[in-house]
């Protein structure tokens, strides 16, 4: 597989549109919907280029999925030592950016519907686990293991995100149903995750 940064400096401002206009293209349409033409277009580029910095539409697809989490990671940094704050964090950066919710949802459809969602090199969890298992050796987060952990507080988190069964929250609505939700989100989270 290519590597995942431009080969040159010249060549990022290109790598950036095609992966700019491949997140959009993949978020709404997933990965068998989507079309390079489309993305090629957008990213006023060709197949070419777009094969030369990524290989196939399936390391493209990852590298967006990549750069999603990291994306999400910087912006809603944990601490461990407050998940229900990192919840609630996690709720906004939802609200604020659906696409990424969908395109974990295109990939546990279309690409992975069982296991990690993304290939072990890929995991960006490490910094995360870390933090939870010094949280719960300090006593402040209930015993287990750090990922079931992690799991759950990201779960309950998108309760209210695109891939909710039951009601998808969205920008427009008043800012006193988001402040409710964040509130019972911030106590259910903190519940859970109490030592016992």
């Amino acid at each position: 597989m290519p590597d995942r940064k431009p080969p040159t400096a010249r060549g990022a401002a290109t790598w950036h549109r095609i992966l700019e206009a491949a997140y959009a293209e993949f978020a709404q349409f997933g990965f068998a919907g989507a079309r390079i033409e489309r993305i090629t277009s957008a990213a006023r580029t060709n197949k070419a280029q777009l094969y030369g910095y990524f290989g196939t539409k399936d390391a493209l697809f990852d590298a967006v999925l990549a750069e999603s989490f990291r994306q999400i990671i910087d912006l809603a940094t944990i601490d461990a030592y407050d998940l229900p704050g990192w919840a609630v964090r996690l709720y906004d950066e939802y609200l604020a950016h659906p696409d990424i919710v969908r395109l974990a949802t295109w990939t546990r459809l279309e690409r992975r519907p069982q296991g990690y969602l993304v290939d072990e090199s890929d995991r960006q969890d490490a910094e995360k686990l870390a933090a939870i298992a010094a949280a719960q050796e300090a006593g402040v987060v209930r015993e287990g293991d750090p990922f079931d952990v992690m799991t759950l507080v990201i779960s309950m988190s998108m309760a209210w995100s695109p891939v909710s069964t039951v009601y998808a929250a969205h920008p427009g609505e008043d800012a006193a149903d988001h402040d409710r939700r964040r509130a019972l989100l911030r106590d259910a989270v903190r519940r859970a995750v109490a030592p016992s």
